[in-house]
Order: structure tokens, then sequence, then C-alpha cells
């Protein structure tokens, strides 16, 4: 998946802040933040979306908002925090490999878009 942005950041083609690298699951900032701290989390093999797991992939999402939680707590987001999976065009998704977006660091409104 060379043509995909998150593929070439595992990869090292692309640069990143990279926050988290573990088994499976790797953390970076988000490049156009949307508050004090926006940081994307990524399983390391390219799946495109929600829509697209298969029943073996749910211990790979699991595990995506388990690291979020916890580069959560590193972040010291103690007052609350959201967690975000966009899934399709009209979801909002613009970069097709899974991500859940972290943000925190200010006030969350709802509804949120």
């Amino acid at each position: 998946m060379t043509h995909c942005i998150f593929c070439q950041i595992i990869s090292g083609e692309a640069p990143a802040d990279v926050v988290y690298r573990g088994l499976g699951v790797m953390a970076f900032r988000d490049t156009r933040p949307q508050a004090p701290t926006h940081i994307l989390v990524i399983p390391t093999r390219h799946l495109s979306s929600i829509g697209e797991m298969q029943p073996g992939d749910v211990d790979l999402v699991g595990g995506l908002i388990a690291t979020a939680a916890k580069i959560a707590e590193s972040e010291g987001l103690h007052q609350g925090y959201r967690l975000v999976m966009n899934t399709g065009p009209q979801g909002g998704q613009t970069v097709d490999h899974l991500h859940v977006h972290l943000l925190g660091g200010r006030q969350m409104t709802w509804p949120p878009g």
C-alpha cells in the first residue's frame, strides 16, 4: 500500500511525530490538529476502514482503543478526551487506513459535526 500515507509513515518513507510504537500499532501527532492534543492511532497493517473489518480484526480494533487510552493517560488528559473513528466519505474519513483520533486538551462540544 505504498500510495497510503499512513503505510508510508509506518515504513519510514514519510515523516511523523511518533508518540508510540508497539506490536501491531503506531501513534503519531496529527499534522492538522483539531484540539491541543490530536493523535492518530493506527494498525501497522493496512485495513482501509472499520467497514472492512473481519471477525478476526476485533482484537486489533480493541488494541487501538486500549492504546489510545494509554496514550491519553501519558498525555495528561485526566479531565477527559474523545476517541473518533470516521468511516467513508460521508463519515469524514479522508485517509483510507483505519485510524482512531485521540482528541483532548479542550472542552469538547456536542453534536460534534
